[in-house]
């Protein structure tokens, strides 16, 4: 090898190296590159941070089978998907079910009245979190919604149409706010 081709691949190896810890780290918060879904792997889809009022509250990821950044695609598609928020901030049970209920709100409002039991049970199985805890909604086809605090599953919540409303929350029109969405969506 010349000394110009060993410098180019030395400088590829480094910016690819670069690459791939910027795509999975955010707020000093790294999120593995992979998540196992049912058998399937996932791929880091983007990270998006969660602020409310300059305050970090979390960063989450999202993680599909193939990368994409179309929001309405990602939460039609019957595919397992996995969505994981590392809390930097701590937030009452209160914080968190007003937070959920206003995402159903502005994202999902028809599923305030169609799946309000459903709502009611995510709701009441929320908990307070503090800092370095982490909460993971992931999705199966054929199994459904499932929420687990600090690796203990909490419910599941049976169907399509709950994990769409759910997924909404943060790809819907009206996201926590704007940059989360778009971090996770990869832009």
């Amino acid at each position: 090898m010349t000394w110009t081709t060993k410098m180019l691949v030395v400088t590829a190896f480094v910016l690819t190296s670069i690459f791939n810890l910027h795509a999975a780290s955010l707020a000093g918060t790294t999120l593995s590159d992979n998540a196992q879904v049912g058998g399937t792997t996932l791929v880091l889809n983007g990270l998006g941070l969660r602020t409310k009022f300059s305050v970090k509250v979390y960063v989450v990821g999202l993680y599909l089978e193939q990368k994409s950044s179309d929001p309405s695609a990602i939460i039609k598609t019957e595919t397992p998907k996995q969505i994981v928020m590392q809390f930097l901030h701590s937030a009452s049970k209160q914080q968190m079910t007003d937070a959920f209920d206003e995402g159903f709100k502005n994202n999902a409002p028809d599923a305030e009245t169609t799946m309000k039991a459903d709502i009611d049970r995510l709701l009441s199985a929320l908990e307070s979190l503090k800092k370095g805890d982490q909460m993971i909604f992931t999705y199966l086809p054929g199994t459904g919604t499932t929420l687990a605090i600090n690796g203990m599953q909490k419910l599941t919540i049976g169907g399509p149409a709950f994990g769409q409303a759910l997924f909404s929350v943060w790809l819907g029109p009206k996201p926590p706010n704007a940059e989360l969405k778009k971090g996770i969506l990869g832009r």
